[in-house]
């Protein structure tokens, strides 16, 4: 059941975004635009080059290297800095073997041989071959089925298709959704191996000129990955929900759910080509459709496949970076700052180029202390070891530290890759107003605009095209108007923000540039290198030293802060959003449900197939009962009356705050985010406690926002519904509680 989390006396909040009248404005401005001035571009180029020089992986050589080297950087900056480590379940392939035994006999190398003047052929250690981690060992042969992205939706098709996948092996080629999800839908549907392609459709020729003439995928660049089924949780499958130090208690093997059970494997285009061209069976849809120079057809056979997977499953150690500066006057009150470091290969682009960010900013912090600055909170900065996998470094570090961050944290802000183009965040919707006005005080350098203007330009664009949906419309009408806040993210899953977002329920914000430099055709492959990523990613690290000027004003703001940055507001509006969405989804599932029952009872399906193919008709869908959301719709409103009421009060009172009233301000609003992760969690996945943002559970990845209501409608499980309505409505009448108490004292009772 839901519960209101005491507030312990003096505790601080994080939040400040100061106007340009009050005092400190201005020196807050000039630390700005000094830390602006020491942002060096070709340094960050220079150790990006050093750390991805060699492969990376958990548990490789350079890997370790890297965390004592930038242990050593942290220290000669000036910062308190130690590593810590956690043991956890890593696989690495032992051996693998993919086949086609027939029609005719080819076997997959499954190998990205090196290319000249990169990396991949100057490296001193060769890396992990092309592999999936947490898939399930096994030998097995079947007949081959091609099943697009291998989603919900495309099983569905083919139901309608007549192809029965058990016993079958699957192709899948990656998008859509989320790696993991494909063996795992697989497994569900009866397959007994599964094989996963990139097809140059998707980042490929059909897109730009491939590596090295142009960035997209290469014909033998395999996209490695984990597929643990992390939706479940994330961290160390033997340790859900605690620290996986030396003496943690933890699962058998066989005990983990969210290892997977069947052998997978990633291989390239080139040779997906030839096994997909020996299927026959249906032509596939259009929607199936990929680049490659063949007739795509779903099968079964005659190509018939043997998949084999022998792995190493012991415990490998991670290596976190911790480096702190502790605070003037609020020391136990923490700024967190994290970016991974661990690739599936090299990884210049995916963490690293995040990662010399991150360091960046260390570097010249340090620099200020030196100086004679001091934060007023202490400052974290987290260089993650083990987020590849299944962001096993993160996790197990807030684990550990849970109770310590519920107290402490203020704040979690998280970069991974970074590339040329348009400001991409994501986050905690009550420091949307913050991220408005940070963006505001960033300059693109392409445009000589503010990355918050360019983002509104973008925004407004994007809602253009052909198949842009009324959400992106809407979000398009915001950005045009100068007096309301562009829209920030909701955030799912797919990085280190996540334990403290989801399982903890402290704001967290995922800070990058994206769409214009190009990474995707060397994603988590050989050649994600130094020389790909200057070249075709971010040349000259200008987009780098954006970043490194975004992030590093966030930290400094709320290091610094005197008064909260939380416009409540902005949390109550997103609120609003999710809740029409979800009412929306409701009808349009119940109106859904009720033409496929007609279709059915017509015989519709069969009479519309063609005669001299297989096929089929799709489960039925269960009758879509009335909801009652009528406790959220009650709790969203009364959100947006205590909302309005904080932020008209803040606005009005809070610079003249005594000091008494200012404290009892900041420890009201430390912790009132948590009131959005109650002890209770959603259907099967204890480890996930926000009821406002969790990944899906078959989206991986991408977010569900107000996830027990809208997955129960969207997975059948209806009485989950009223429950939840019920759970998050608990939820955020304590949240508006806060915000009272918190109007009451800058009202001055």
């Amino acid at each position: 059941m839901s519960r209101t989390i005491a507030v312990p006396a003096g505790i601080f909040l994080a939040c400040t975004i100061l106007t340009s009248s009050t005092p400190f404005a201005a020196s807050q401005s000039a630390l700005e635009q000094k830390f602006d001035a020491a942002v060096q571009p070709e340094q960050m180029g220079a150790w990006l080059k050093q750390l991805a020089a060699e492969p990376n992986h958990l548990g490789s050589p350079h890997d370790r290297e890297n965390a004592e080297t930038v242990l050593a950087w942290f220290q000669q900056w000036g910062w308190d800095a130690h590593i810590e480590t956690f043991d956890v379940l890593y696989p690495t392939p032992i051996s693998e073997t993919l086949e086609m035994v027939a029609p005719r006999r080819f076997k997959v190398d499954l190998d990205e041989p090196a290319i000249r003047g990169d990396s991949s052929s100057t490296a001193k250690e060769r890396g992990l071959p092309p592999y999936v981690a947490y898939q399930g060992d096994g030998d097995a042969t079947g007949e081959l089925i091609y099943v697009n992205y291998g989603m919900k939706d495309d099983y569905t098709m083919l139901e309608r298709m007549g192809v029965d996948i058990k016993g079958k092996i699957v192709i899948a080629r990656y998008g859509s959704g989320w790696r993991g999800l494909k063996p795992k839908l697989a497994q569900d549907h009866g397959a007994i191996g599964c094989i996963i392609y990139s097809d140059p459709a998707d980042d490929g020729y059909s897109l730009d000129a491939v590596y090295p003439d142009g960035p997209a995928r290469p014909a033998k660049g395999v996209q490695r990955g984990s597929v643990v089924d992390m939706p479940l949780y994330a961290g160390d499958p033997l340790t859900p929900g605690v620290g996986a130090t030396k003496d943690a208690k933890r699962l058998d093997r066989s005990q983990a759910p969210d290892l997977l059970k069947i052998p997978t494997l990633p291989i390239s285009y080139a040779d997906a080509q030839v096994l997909l061209s020996a299927l026959e069976g249906n032509v596939v849809p259009a929607a199936w459709r990929g680049a490659l120079p063949i007739t795509y057809r779903v099968g079964p056979g005659p190509a018939r496949v043997r998949i084999a997977v022998k792995s190493d499953w012991s415990l490998k150690t991670t290596y976190n970076v911790i480096a702190t500066l502790k605070g003037s006057t609020y020391p136990d009150q923490w700024i967190v700052r994290g970016n991974h470091r661990d690739g599936w290969v090299f990884g210049a682009t995916d963490p690293l180029s995040g990662q010399v960010v991150m360091l960046q900013e260390a570097k010249i912090l340090g620099e200020f202390v030196r100086t004679g600055w001091r934060p007023k909170r202490t400052i974290i900065y987290a260089s993650w070891d083990g987020e590849e996998p299944g962001l096993l470094g993160s996790t197990e570090w807030a684990e550990t530290h849970a109770m310590e961050l519920k107290k402490k944290a203020v704040i979690y802000i998280n970069s991974d890759s970074n590339m040329r183009g348009f400001l991409d965040v994501g986050g905690s919707h009550d420091f949307e107003h913050f991220v408005n006005q940070v963006a505001a005080d960033v300059m693109d350098p392409e445009t000589n605009v503010t990355v918050g203007e360019r983002r509104r330009a973008k925004q407004r664009i994007d809602a253009l095209e052909p198949a842009a949906k009324e959400p992106a419309k809407e979000i398009a009408r915001i950005a045009a108007d100068p007096k309301r806040d562009f829209y920030i993210d909701a955030l799912g899953s797919g990085s280190d923000y996540s334990a403290f977002l989801e399982h903890l329920g402290l704001p967290a914000l995922d800070v990058g540039y994206a769409d214009e430099g190009n990474s995707d055709g060397v994603y988590h492959s050989r050649y994600d290198t130094y020389e790909h990523h200057s070249r075709w990613v971010d040349p000259g690290f200008v987009y780098a030293a954006v970043l490194a000027k975004t992030t590093g004003r966030m930290v400094l703001r709320l290091a610094d802060a005197d008064l909260p940055v939380r416009r409540a507001s902005n949390f109550a509006e997103a609120i609003g959003r999710y809740l029409k969405e979800v009412q929306k989804l409701a009808k349009d599932k119940r109106e859904e449900a009720e033409r496929q029952a007609k279709l059915l009872s017509d015989r519709s399906f069969q009479l519309a197939a063609d005669p001299t193919k297989t096929s089929g008709v799709p489960t039925a869908l269960k009758r879509v009962p009335k909801f009652d959301l009528s406790p959220l719709e009650k709790a969203s409103l009364r959100l947006t009356k205590s909302a309005r009421a904080y932020d008209v009060a803040f606005a009005k009172n809070a610079t003249r705050l005594d000091t008494k009233s200012r404290v009892r301000l900041q420890a009201l609003m430390q912790t009132i985010d948590q009131t959005l992760a109650p002890q209770v969690w959603l259907t099967g996945r204890p480890w996930y406690k926000n009821l406002i943002y969790a990944p899906g559970r078959f989206t991986g990845y991408g977010v569900k926002t107000l996830p027990g209501v809208r997955e129960g409608i969207e997975d059948q499980r209806f009485e989950d519904v009223n429950r939840y309505a019920k759970l998050i409505a608990d939820a955020l009448s304590a949240y508006s509680a806060r915000l009272d108490q918190a109007t009451a004292v800058l009202s001055g009772h």
